[in-house]
């Protein structure tokens, strides 16, 4: 039975007017031109210096993109947005108190009119998203779809990454379709190709089973009596972690429980 599931700490930001797609295109991870009805973009917004700051899926309608985001960040995405707005011919709006944001899957939902649906982008297992005016029925909560993506290994903002200094690539963008490769500049490009293809990802957040009471997030990881990384979000018995690569195939505990990677299938570690 398909899973559906509202969740409230996403937020809606709205980007209106003429050069909406070719003032995001030079400013995202993405190519904002494949967003279309039925068919969402997965794109992060980073700094100049190539860190990340903030990531959302892209829907398209008539007149204007909507960024389902982190809730929490939608102000500040507008405002930084409104940046480089300059002469472009583009408005932004926080719309999370009008559009609401679901997660569904195991299953293809039944959306109803007047919704916003596509499927997730990053991958099949994630199911879909969908915007509606108002919170939709729902079998299932916003912790449910946690503990889902957690096992596939998707990050969910600022609980997974750091403003100012995660790098895309330790998070599996370029795996997730998070980053398009040709489709020319975008601010903190250089970084993010030089990290590829120099071979430069020194940590890869990843799926742990935890062995004992769950430590909180942010909690030092530690293998052979040395730090190899840190928890990130955690969902019960599951967790993301940011380790180090080489550690992924030894002990580790994270205070007094044990945890066990658990690499998904799409995960791509150096050879």
């Amino acid at each position: 039975m398909t899973q559906l599931a509202h969740l409230p700490d996403r937020g809606v930001v709205a980007v209106s007017g003429g050069d909406r797609v070719g003032f995001l295109q030079g400013l995202v991870s993405n190519d904002v031109a494949a967003a279309a009805p039925g068919r969402a973009v997965w794109a992060a917004l980073l700094t100049p210096q190539g860190k990340w700051l903030a990531d959302f899926l892209i829907f398209a309608e008539a007149g204007r993109l909507l960024l389902d985001c982190e809730r929490a960040q939608a102000p500040m995405l507008v405002q930084r947005l409104m940046r480089y707005r300059l002469r472009a011919a583009v408005e932004l709006h926080d719309l999370s108190g009008a559009l609401h944001v679901h997660a569904a899957w195991d299953g293809v939902p039944d959306p109803p009119a007047g919704t916003i649906a596509a499927p997730d982008p990053r991958l099949p297992e994630a199911g879909w998203r969908i915007l509606a005016d108002h919170a939709l029925p729902a079998n299932a909560d916003a912790a449910a779809w946690d503990a889902h993506r957690i096992a596939l290994g998707l990050p969910d903002g600022s609980r997974d990454l750091e403003a100012e200094k995660s790098v895309l690539l330790e998070a599996g963008f370029d795996e997730l379709h998070g980053v398009s490769w040709s489709k020319g500049c975008y601010m903190g490009q250089e970084l993010t190709a030089r990290t590829k293809y120099r071979g430069l990802v020194k940590r890869r957040l990843v799926p742990v089973a935890i062995s004992g009471e769950a430590p909180p997030s942010g909690t030092p990881i530690m293998q052979d009596g040395r730090e190899v990384g840190a928890l990130r979000s955690v969902a019960g018995r599951m967790a993301l972690a940011l380790l180090r690569p080489e550690a992924l195939g030894g002990p580790l505990t994270c205070d007094a429980a044990r945890l066990e990677p658990r690499l998904p299938s799409w995960l791509v570690l150096p050879a």
